[in-house]
């Protein structure tokens, strides 16, 4: 038998309110809050949070200009280091005699050119993670006779250099005083090895691993 409860409730009375969760304070819930982060491996924090700056070693970017190479003499030029599996031009220069004839300049140049490629990157270059593949001891003349006036012959044909070597030396001739800039420059080996016109193109140098650069052959006399 189900027992009954029976509550006379007086005049001006009102009826008793039903039990209810007790209230939490805010200050209690955040507390709570960061007990349980903290049994979970997560460490509590406030807000905003702020995760600091930046890791100071980021590839291809210099935290500071090369004092080196600022203070160099001689007349300012780019070469193309490798940095990221990308050819990024960084400066350099060149020591060239005033009052050098154009084509004695050219060489002087290419030369400079192929010098500066060929020695390590500086430290701070070193720790953005730049990097170059064209070996030291490497050399550079100009036209023998029934070459374009603009030829350039290194001392190892150009089919045997690496493809980063190769892209690295036709970007960096290409883009410089060696050659007539419009992008490319007639490059050939000791001879009689034949001369190609090879191009610096937005594929070389996003991707100079890939193959060599894109080049036709070029007729002497």
């Amino acid at each position: 038998m189900t027992a009954r409860i029976r509550i006379r409730i007086r005049a001006g009375e009102h009826p008793p309110r039903p039990a209810s969760a007790p209230r939490v304070r805010p200050w209690l819930a955040l507390g709570l809050l960061a007990v349980t982060l903290t049994g979970c491996g997560i460490r509590s924090t406030q807000v905003p949070t702020d995760f600091g700056p930046a890791p100071s070693r980021v590839p291809c970017s210099q935290s500071a200009p090369d004092i080196t190479s600022q203070s160099a003499p001689g007349i300012p030029v780019q070469v193309f280091l490798l940095c990221s599996g990308q050819l990024v031009a960084v400066g350099r220069s060149v020591d060239v005699p005033e009052g050098t004839p154009d084509a004695e300049r050219r060489v002087l140049v290419a030369q400079g050119l192929l010098d500066e490629l060929s020695e390590q990157p500086s430290g701070a270059e070193d720790k953005a993670d730049y990097e170059t593949d064209v070996q030291t001891g490497l050399t550079v003349d100009g036209p023998l006779p029934g070459d374009p006036e603009d030829t350039l012959r290194l001392s190892v044909p150009p089919g045997k250099l690496t493809e980063y070597a190769l892209s690295q030396i036709v970007c960096t001739f290409a883009d410089s005083a060696a050659a007539e800039g419009d992008g490319s420059v007639t490059l050939g080996g000791p001879a009689p090895e034949p001369l190609r016109r090879y191009e610096c193109t937005a594929d070389v140098r996003s991707d100079p691993g890939s193959e060599k650069p894109p080049s036709t052959e070029v007729e002497t006399s």
